[in-house]
């Protein structure tokens, strides 16, 4: 991922845009020679203090075969994406794609024993599911044990992060403002996040205060 001057995300800025609700990434390892890489969709925990993420995914799923071949993976958060016509982007007048995106390189161990299986579920229940606090996976016990040879625990070390907020903040801020109200008057798809981050990006950089509506405050 291409990330310039003008548009790489700082840790307090992507871990706010985290926060607001985004733990489901494409989780990708080394496919082997010969292979592409082996990408799986997931949800996941993050804990951004201590450098870890967490999940579990179904013991059948090809990703275990690759990350025992290369544990070094990559898990890719994005969103806040929408298509931004070249008309409206004053000259030279090119079209681009705003996005927002977050990139986690780690290294991953495999967890294999019931209480450790047992210990990730439960952080991702206590995340996800919150309403049941007393739904909790016990080894051996009812009525989740029973099921912990179907998955395996995944915990990734995270060794870098790349972050990338592309808005066009190398335009004047001005036209930043007025873009962000075209794409909310277009009203598609992810427009109306794209808009709000579009606004929040202009106001770091001297314009008004602005939300984004998605937890993620300027400043």
């Amino acid at each position: 991922m291409l990330i310039r001057s003008w548009d790489r995300g700082a840790e307090p800025e992507w871990r706010r845009w985290l926060a607001a609700g985004r733990d489901f990434g494409l989780l990708a390892a080394n496919g082997g020679p010969g292979r592409g890489p082996v990408l799986v969709p997931t949800h996941f925990l993050l804990d951004a203090d201590q450098g870890e993420i967490v999940l579990h995914l179904a013991t059948p799923n090809p990703f275990w075969a690759a990350v025992r071949a290369d544990p070094e993976v990559t898990l890719a958060v994005t969103d806040d994406y929408a298509f931004a016509p070249g008309h409206w982007r004053g000259d030279p007048g090119t079209p681009t794609s705003y996005y927002a995106s977050v990139q986690f390189s780690c290294t991953a161990e495999t967890v294999e024993d019931p209480a450790g299986k047992a210990e990730i579920l439960n952080r991702q229940l206590a995340h996800f599911q919150p309403e049941t606090p007393q739904t909790r996976v016990v080894p051996g016990g009812e009525p989740f044990g029973r099921l912990l040879p179907g998955i395996r625990g995944l915990r990734l070390t995270v060794r870098e992060v790349r972050a990338k907020f592309k808005y066009d903040d190398k335009k004047p801020v001005e036209l930043q403002y007025a873009l962000a109200g075209l794409v909310a008057g277009r009203g598609r798809g992810l427009d109306a996040g794209v808009s709000a981050q579009l606004r929040r990006r202009a106001a770091l950089r001297g314009g008004p205060p602005a939300t984004d509506g998605g937890g993620c405050p300027a400043g």
